[in-house]
């Protein structure tokens, strides 16, 4: 076997067995495969698509390309939450210790943001103090004791897939679907999950941007999940405008802290339930998932999910006096309100560029290696759909910088649209794909 013989098969549109996807997924990560030549099959595999025995063969070899946590000492069906990421994404923060609130353990690795969408740990690491860089035992006695820990991705899990995302990249390969599916489900294989809640996002702030696509890559996670026998759930959720209000890290977790003492966006509040009623359903805690949403609306209002956050705050490391008083935040030197400029009502507003535009303000990286400033961001006064008048606040922006704070104001309003028309709310949930 060799990678000239696979590489030709690929191009001439013939099925690569599951010998020969390992044989490649093996010697790309250990480097025995160049780079050109890894670079010559993604490319046929752009081209010409996959089967779906090979989107799961190559996610399998992908998952078993490094280390494997395993979870079964916690004795529990182990759900894991996954976002195909987005604009003001503060859900994780919010559900899962909703979910770990009802007994329901939570063992989640999350990323860290990487241009216009914002991550998990970042926005974790803006609380004073928490650790998200815990070791593996660590990790897992945090499940057993308190019953959640979230912490950034410390094992080499699935090596393969960063060396074949990062070529995909540099190929302009990115927009594949077997590619993008098996990237998602090798790093969730890897990391212990055995059932899986997969956010599909998709609008002008998510990768996918129409409904189709997002179907199409949901499709083909599920039977992913199904032949790697990993009950999956897709949720394909709407991302044409940032989710809640705030952009930017603390201002995030403010937004969830807030969320979880009972003030709930209806955009947020929407996505945060049925995400987290499948979740609740597939651990084998309640088939019904109106009444699954209830019990969530209960520990919200009798504070036991603000309790939960507030146990793996301090459990990690992370200063709770900032989670009880959330003015302890280190605020941004500027903190400016931007005003409409017209009557209507708002038509659009672009979420990728928002994200972009926050990005510029200093809260995200364009490179791996670029530091963040947790403190800046914006905050919105109104969503699609609200009614505003001119001179009344459209959005409120946190900068350290006057020259960043001037080009964000100019930026915000070629990005928010106002109309004479009335809008419709936007539907956040677009479809359930079991």
């Amino acid at each position: 076997m060799n990678i000239l013989n696979i590489i030709e098969k690929k191009r001439d549109k013939e099925e690569l067995s599951k010998e020969e996807i390992e044989y490649f997924i093996k010697g790309y990560t250990n480097g025995e495969i160049a780079d050109y030549q890894a670079a010559a099959l993604v490319m046929a595999i752009y081209l010409n698509g996959m089967t779906k025995q090979e989107t799961t063969n190559l996610t399998i070899a992908m998952a078993n390309s490094g280390e494997k946590l395993d979870l079964s000492i916690l004795n529990e069906i182990i759900v894991d939450k996954h976002s195909t990421g987005g604009v003001g994404d503060k859900v994780s923060l919010i559900l899962l210790p909703l979910v770990a609130s009802l007994g329901i353990p939570v063992a989640k690795m999350s990323g860290r943001g990487l241009g216009f969408t914002g991550g998990t740990v970042d926005k974790l690491e803006s609380i004073p103090g928490y650790n998200t860089g815990i070791d593996i035992n660590n990790f897992v006695k945090n499940v057993e004791k308190i019953g959640i820990s979230m912490i950034s991705q410390t094992l080499n899990l699935a090596p393969a897939d960063k060396k074949i995302y990062s070529l995909r990249d540099s190929i302009s390969c990115v927009e594949s679907i077997p590619l993008i599916a098996s990237s998602i489900m090798s790093k969730k294989i890897a990391s212990g999950a055995q059932k899986i809640v997969l956010d599909v996002t998709c609008g002008s702030g998510a990768f996918m941007k129409s409904k189709e696509s997002a179907e199409e890559l949901a499709k083909e996670m599920i039977e992913i999940g199904e032949l790697a026998n990993r009950e999956t759930v897709c949720i394909l959720t709407n991302m044409d405008e940032p989710l809640g209000y705030a952009v930017g890290n603390s201002l995030e977790v403010i937004e969830a802290i807030d969320f979880l003492k009972g003030n709930m966006p209806e955009d947020l509040k929407e996505v945060v339930l049925e995400l987290g009623a499948y979740m609740i359903k597939l651990a084998g805690k309640g088939e019904n998932i109106s009444e699954n949403k209830i019990k969530m609306i209960e520990n919200i209002k009798n504070g036991k999910g603000y309790e939960k956050f507030l146990q793996l705050i301090e459990n990690q490391g992370g200063d709770i006096s900032y989670i009880k008083d959330v003015n302890k935040f280190p605020k941004a030197k500027y903190v400016e309100k931007l005003y409409s400029i017209k009557s209507g009502y708002i038509k659009n507003m672009d979420a990728k560029r928002i994200g972009e535009i926050v990005c510029e303000l200093g809260a995200g990286r364009v490179r791996k290696e670029d530091g963040i400033d947790n403190s800046v961001g914006i905050i919105l006064n109104k969503k699609v759909s609200d009614n505003i008048k001119e001179g009344e606040e459209l959005v409120t922006i946190y900068a350290n910088s006057e020259e960043k704070l001037v080009k964000a104001k100019k930026d915000l309003l070629n990005v928010i649209h106002v109309t004479e028309e009335k809008i419709s709310k936007q539907k956040m949930i677009l479809e359930i794909v079991e």
